[in-house]
């Protein structure tokens, strides 16, 4: 590619960017302003920096450029050519400065380093105002190096340019080397410091954002979760019920009476998991699980035994029955189920089997496995320091396994719904 066509490309690349940045700012402007209409402060940092913050600075060398103008300067041309060189290659850097990949880029470190060379030749040439540009080679360098070894190179261009002053004029060399000094840190300070800050905005939107994926997944996990088992109930019961209804009323009248029941409970469960309060109990299900093993004519058997349960172990054991006993209304035909709940040395047990259609397995039981809702379960008891293993038993039927430490540990969000069981 030619050289003035890559100049071309350079022009259009500064013509986007300036126009990126007035539009940012115009936002900017426009969310203050709304913000002041409402009586509130805008929570936002303004438009993301760019090399056109830097550009002002350049008016440091209208000295130069008025020396060249009247002439006071030996070899105007020479001059002028540095004088270009030098703007070119500080706005070269300073748009570069704002982007971590352009800004530690070999060519972007060359740049600088040509700024140097160019800077201290311009200042040995002429001296006076021409030193004015030590202080935005630091201010170049500021914008460029950021990092550990930025306080070294300050002091030692600091000291670079105050040397070059008091050899060239011998007098204000300590303000030479006192602005490029300032100008190099504070620089590096003011643009860490911004781009500290919108990190940090960004990483907090981000945490929010996560916090809300959360909570929505908890909120449809739950009630999901309540809606799948709390039907399935209503289905079983008003199956019985129709079935029993031409030859036995009362039973029929019974199971309406049940159905009625379970949906008021449903009610109230889903609006304490709308508040984020609700806490399972494993009592209360262990009940609900045999009306409903019952009315879908599956003989219940339920032992229970050992210390009480801490609430947090309580609410997970009792998603876990939920969860199994209605894989085994809706899938297993099975004739009987036995849930066995269990603690002792530091450990409850839950176990559901049935002796339902579950085909002999044919290697050991794997953990999380089975649908969805299994592997839901597998995920916030092992979450919670525990297991949970399901599969089909060596002599037939499922068998659902949970295992917690007697103290659990934070309670997960809830699982997933219903899913089909694993064959």
């Amino acid at each position: 590619m030619a050289w003035w066509q890559q100049v071309k490309c350079q022009a259009d690349d500064l013509r986007t960017a300036r126009a990126q940045w007035r539009a940012e700012t115009a936002r900017f402007r426009e969310q203050q302003k709304a913000a002041r209409k409402n009586g509130e402060v805008p929570d936002h940092a303004g438009p993301p920096p760019s090399g056109f913050a830097l550009l002002p600075w350049l008016l440091m060398g209208l000295g130069s450029l008025s020396n060249l103008l009247q002439g006071k300067t030996a070899d105007p041309w020479i001059g002028a050519i540095g004088l270009l060189a030098f703007n070119s290659l500080y706005i070269y850097v300073a748009f570069r400065s704002f982007h971590k990949e352009a800004r530690e880029a070999t060519s972007t470190r060359v740049a600088l380093l040509l700024m140097g060379l160019l800077t201290t030749g311009l200042a040995l040439g002429y001296g006076g105002s021409w030193l004015m540009f030590f202080p935005l080679l630091g201010l170049a360098t500021g914008a460029a190096l950021r990092g550990p070894w930025l306080g070294r190179t300050g002091i030692l261009l600091a000291c670079f340019a105050g040397a070059v002053s008091w050899y060239r004029d011998g007098s204000d060399a300590i303000t030479i080397a006192y602005g490029t000094f300032l100008s190099t840190m504070i620089t590096a300070a003011i643009l860490s410091l911004s781009e500290a800050v919108r990190e940090l905005r960004a990483a907090r939107e981000e945490l929010a954002r996560r916090a809300v994926e959360k909570e929505r997944l908890r909120f449809s996990r739950d009630l999901h979760d309540l809606l799948g088992h709390t039907l399935s109930v209503i289905v079983v019961k008003s199956e019985a019920a129709r079935r029993v209804a031409p030859r036995d009323l009362d039973a029929a009248l019974t199971q309406i009476s049940d159905i009625e029941s379970v949906g008021r409970q449903a009610l109230t469960e889903i609006r304490e998991a709308v508040t984020g309060y609700r806490e399972g109990s494993l009592a209360a299900d262990l009940v609900r699980a045999r009306s409903a093993l019952t009315a879908a004519g599956v003989e219940p058997v339920v032992r229970q035994s050992g210390a009480p349960l801490v609430p947090q172990t309580e609410t997970l054991l009792a998603w876990v029955v939920r969860e199994a006993v209605t894989n085994v209304v809706r899938h297993s035909d099975a004739t009987r189920c036995e849930i066995a709940v269990d603690s002792a040395a530091g450990r409850a047990r839950l176990t559901v089997a049935d002796n339902g259609s579950g085909a002999v397995a044919a290697e050991p039981c794997r953990e999380g496995i089975g649908g969805t809702g299994l592997q839901g379960l597998t995920e916030r008891l092992a979450a919670a320091g525990g297991s949970l293993t399901a599969g089909p038993a060596p002599r037939g039927g499922f068998t659902v396994t949970a295992e917690l430490p007697t103290e659990a540990l934070e309670l997960p969000a809830p699982a997933a719904a219903t899913a089909p069981r694993a064959s």
